[in-house]
């Protein structure tokens, strides 16, 4: 596992980057809200170090926006509270009219970017045990692995596609497993003035800082490599910050949430525009390794594409983009529907998750019967789905669940939709 470098808690107001009339304005709204707080209070609002609020409520007793109100406590070495004065709540506000934003403080476009390239998802490198050990859960045909390990290791760009429920997805899920790094993200950056919010606790999983780890900068969060997925609701708008004119603030896109870590786009080609334009969009990103953001303002800023993009589709290659486009996929793995002994083996698997009585002479037999005489295409979620639908079956009939004939026929007929025939 890698160790990567990391900001240290600024110990000035000059070290964070930011400027005194910025942190005083976010100071204001942060006092707006809460009312009465101590530095302590503040600091665990700002995400800065004591030490910065205090030399921020000199500058803000100077300017006259705060005021003291006495100790926090009956002890002497209690905190001081503070309150804002009518001009700090006027300053507040004219602040809030320029954004709505209250929160822990940005980093700078210049440090983010440093952070994400020292934090390369290609400086990780995939070894065959770690793959093997995140796909042990998954029956994988023949050959598949080793068309995997590369791409796992080369940060870029992979195409899975081939028969639906054959385990695109969940391959794409476990590739995400095998990287075990720690990195760091910022709870918000600043580009122009402006906020963009990127830390989110619904995509990014918090990683544990080691015991003997130094004190990390606040306004950072360890987390482990995200993986992000999309799937046919995703719009090429999406790809865009997304600018909140109320808040008058912005929200990274989720694939820049990604930074660092997989994106997958599911299901590709189900969106509402066609695959092609999602490709050309992600051209300059995937050739040159950086992709363009702009403000509403009109301002554009390029940002590190530093990811492995994995797109799953049930379509063939050609189908997705003219071939310019399709270079810039550099792998591209058909995951094949699941062989007679892998579909077994599959049913075995998926018998003792659900604590079935698993019974080999049955499930060949339903194999001769549905695949083999009715020349049906095989399927790694048929199993599932079938012994999902015989517990609810014998659920329904008071009666034991087992594994026979009876009642794989039964639940067959809800997967005829499903299949088709080869």
């Amino acid at each position: 596992m890698n160790t990567f470098a990391y900001y240290a808690p600024p110990r000035t107001i000059q070290d964070t980057g930011l400027s005194p009339s910025f942190l005083i304005s976010l100071t204001c709204k942060i006092m707006y809200e809460g009312g009465v707080l101590t530095p302590d209070e503040i600091s665990i609002e700002i995400r800065l170090q004591k030490l910065v609020c205090r030399q921020l409520i000199k500058q803000m007793t100077e300017l006259m926006l705060v005021e003291a109100q006495g100790l926090a406590g009956p002890d002497i070495k209690s905190d001081i509270r503070y309150s804002l004065t009518d001009l700090g709540r006027k300053w507040a506000l004219e602040a809030m009219l320029v954004s709505q934003y209250v929160g822990p403080a940005p980093v700078t476009l210049d440090l983010f970017e440093t952070q994400i390239r020292e934090q390369s998802i290609s400086r990780e490198q995939i070894h065959r045990t770690d793959l093997e050990a995140a796909m042990s859960h998954l029956v994988l045909p023949t050959g598949l692995m080793s068309q995997l390990g590369p791409a796992a290791n080369s940060g870029r760009s992979v195409l899975l596609y081939g028969e639906p429920g054959n385990g695109k997805t969940s391959l794409a899920e476990a590739l995400g497993e095998s990287f075990c790094d720690t990195v760091y993200f910022p709870h918000a950056l600043l580009v122009g003035n402006q906020i963009i919010r990127f830390y989110d606790e619904t995509l990014h999983s918090t990683a544990e800082m080691p015991a003997d780890a130094e004190p990390l900068d606040p306004r950072w969060v360890a987390c482990k490599r995200p993986v992000v997925m999309a799937g046919g609701e995703l719009t090429l708008a999406m790809l865009d910050l997304s600018f909140d004119p109320t808040a008058r603030f912005y929200e990274a896109p989720m694939h820049l949430k990604a930074l660092g870590g997989i994106f997958v786009l599911d299901d590709f080609g189900r969106q509402t525009h066609s695959p092609q334009e999602f490709l050309n969009r992600w051209i300059v990103p995937l050739e040159k390794g950086f992709d363009i953001m702009a403000l509403h303002t009109g301002k554009k800023f390029t940002v590190p594409f530093d990811q492995l993009v994995v797109f799953s589709s049930n379509l063939m290659p050609e189908q997705l983009g003219d071939g310019a486009s399709l270079r810039r996929i550099y792998f591209k793995i058909h995951v094949p529907s699941p062989t007679r002994a892998d579909y077994i083996q599959i049913f075995e698997d998926a018998c003792a998750e659900h604590g079935m009585q698993w019974d080999l002479s049955v499930v060949e037999t339903f194999f001769e019967q549905e695949y083999v005489a009715k020349d049906h295409v095989t399927s790694g979620a048929h199993p599932g789905f079938l012994i999902r639908h015989i517990i609810s079956a014998c659920r329904y009939l008071d009666r034991p669940v087992e594994l026979s004939m009876e009642l794989l026929n039964l639940a067959s007929r809800n997967i005829a939709a499903a299949r088709r025939s080869s």
